[in-house]
């Protein structure tokens, strides 16, 4: 892809289609559009059911055929940019009319990433700091019910056609359910929190607001009561025992995750490689640490017991989080990237649910909610790691997915609206992250040994989990260390124990997402692998044209694309 395109680069007929696209999804997809950061329809939730699904699908197909229609009249695409937008909305809106008709959104349910956890979390990134916010927020409350009774519908068609998820799965959807609907309900805490009371004051308007608030919690908690009974009752005895997804499945997954069709059985082997290769790295750093017969555990052990690794509390957890992740800004912009205006600033979170989960929300459209990143503190816990950390840092904030969400975002002079804020691959982000961990290292910001050892224990458990989640549900040939014959949950367990440095309730949450969510945990090292890949052929192109190749403009260009499937983002850097 060539860059010569015009800082005033005009919006084309395609950019147009797109930005249309983006306005229609967003009627159709309110949560999106929340995450998005567009106005008008954070009061209400999206049609769950098997017609809200048909919907949005008829609204997928519209748009390739009007694809279609600009090529074949050649008013698309006009330049490079739109060449790109082009390749991508084929694959990921082509991926979703394909996936829609397997059946895969309407069974949709697992313990970490389906409508069961999405309503619960929406409103972590909502607007709460006036009284229409609340307003919102209580509409949305007093929707749950409606929603799920559409998501209900969903899974009993889905049930119909011998599509229901994994036991493991609907049993841990049914303890989350419960737990919304019970007197500590995330809903509850939502109405009669601090944060309603700080914005709602005593006049009759607000009590309004404050009476519409309470009775959507209670609407929502009785919802998901009704949910969990579903669940357990209904859908539970038809659930198989069985986790594994299979290789039909899995492979359409996979490209969901990745944007890229590889090679499953040979990423099956290369993870298999990787994670002995990151071992035996990781060994030696250990060694380093606590001495020359020191074994991994040993080091672990070191580096927890180092007061000056300890921090005490959720706001020096916070207050440490922020210092990081603005001095990786100060020390990266203007050196190995571009990082300017509104994208220079991040805001360190901890989130109201205690899920244990740390992640990244990209900031609205016009800025006005910057980037986050956000830790989801378990009930209990005090005493943080820093040597673990410090690479999550990087990996949620700068050079990870802040700066590759939130440049995309201000790039309004080449990108449309839904190249900016819609298309988000998995493989893409999480690739990227994890490629920004290991940059870190080589530009010296993880020298520190503990440090080191923290970013090399992340790379382990994200190329066990290559193996793992490909083991399990392909079926693959278990090594004989890890009790040979074919994967299993069981084996799963031990192969997982063995490669995290985790608590393990933690651990077992993490498997049964594994399980549960097929493509997307080896998406973070299979997407760092396309990423590095990309990178040296970048290189490799350089030395062939007797030059050396310049990372800062390679990386420039890489993220100026926007979030792309990976094959897209090799075919438009080549």
């Amino acid at each position: 892809m060539s860059h010569d395109t015009p800082a005033d680069r005009p919006s084309t007929p395609l950019d147009d289609v797109a930005d249309a696209y983006v306005r229609d999804a967003a009627a159709l997809q309110p949560i999106d559009a929340t995450m998005m950061g567009l106005p008008g329809h954070d009061h209400r939730l999206p049609d769950l059911s098997p017609a809200g699904h048909d919907a949005r699908a008829d609204l997928d197909r519209a748009l390739l055929r009007r694809l279609d229609e600009l090529e074949a009249t050649g008013q698309a695409p006009v330049d490079d940019v739109d060449r790109v937008t082009l390749a991508a909305m084929r694959e990921r809106v082509g991926l979703a009319v394909e996936q829609h008709e397997a059946g895969d959104p309407q069974a949709s349910l697992n313990n970490i990433e389906s409508p069961v956890q999405q309503l619960r979390d929406l409103t972590d990134v909502m607007p709460s700091g006036t009284v229409e916010a609340w307003e919102n927020i209580a509409a949305r409350l007093n929707a749950v019910p409606q929603t799920l009774a559409g998501y209900r519908e969903s899974l009993t068609w889905s049930a119909g056609r011998g599509r229901v998820a994994a036991i493991r799965q609907v049993r841990a959807a049914v303890e989350q359910a419960r737990d919304l609907a019970g007197d500590g309900s995330t809903f509850t805490a939502l109405a009669t929190g601090e944060q309603a009371a700080r914005v709602l004051d005593e006049s009759s308007a607000c009590s309004l607001v404050r009476a519409e608030l309470e009775r959507g919690a209670a609407a929502a908690r009785d919802a998901y009561a009704g949910l969990a009974d579903f669940l357990e009752t209904e859908l539970a005895p038809l659930a198989p025992q069985e986790d594994a997804c299979g290789r039909e499945a899995y492979a359409r997954y996979s490209r969901q995750f990745l944007g890229a069709t590889v090679d499953l059985d040979e990423t099956y082997a290369w993870g298999l490689a990787e994670l002995a290769r990151i071992v035996a790295e990781q060994e030696e750093v250990a060694r380093e640490i606590a001495g020359p017969q020191a074994t991994v555990a040993d080091a672990v052990a070191a580096l927890d017991g180092d007061p000056a690794r300890i921090l005490h509390g959720t706001d020096a957890l916070r207050s440490w989080m922020q210092r990081t992740a603005d001095a990786a800004v100060d020390d990266l912009a203007g050196t190995h990237f571009d990082i300017d205006g509104p994208v220079r600033t991040i805001e360190c979170m901890i989130a109201p649910s205690q899920t244990g989960g740390i992640y990244y929300t990209p900031p609205s459209d016009d800025f006005s909610r910057p980037g986050r990143m956000w830790w989801s503190v378990p009930a209990g816990v005090t005493e943080f790691t820093t040597w673990r950390e410090t690479t999550t840092v990087y990996h949620e904030g700068v050079p990870g997915h802040h700066l590759q969400c939130a440049a995309a975002v201000a790039a309004r002079d080449t990108l449309n609206s839904w190249r900016r804020l819609a298309c988000w691959v998995s493989g893409h982000g999480e690739g990227w992250a994890l490629y920004a961990e290991r940059l870190m290292a080589d530009l010296g910001h993880l020298d520190d040994p503990g440090d080191r050892f923290g970013m090399l224990d992340a790379q382990r458990l994200r190329a066990a989990r290559v193996v793992l989640d490909l083991g399990v549900h392909l079926g693959k040939d278990c090594p004989t260390e890890w009790g040979g014959g074919t994967w299993d949950a069981e084996k799963a367990w031990e192969f997982l124990r063995s490669n995290a440095n985790m608590d393990e309730a933690f651990l077992r949450f993490e498997l049964d997402r594994y399980l549960g969510w097929p493509g997307q945990a080896p998406s973070y090292k299979v997407g760092q692998r396309l990423w590095e890949q990309a990178r040296d052929d970048a290189r490799s192109a350089a030395v062939a044209r007797g030059e050396e190749l310049d990372l800062r403009a390679f990386h420039a260009r890489a993220l100026g694309l926007g979030s792309v499937g990976l094959d897209v983002l090799r075919d438009a850097l080549a």
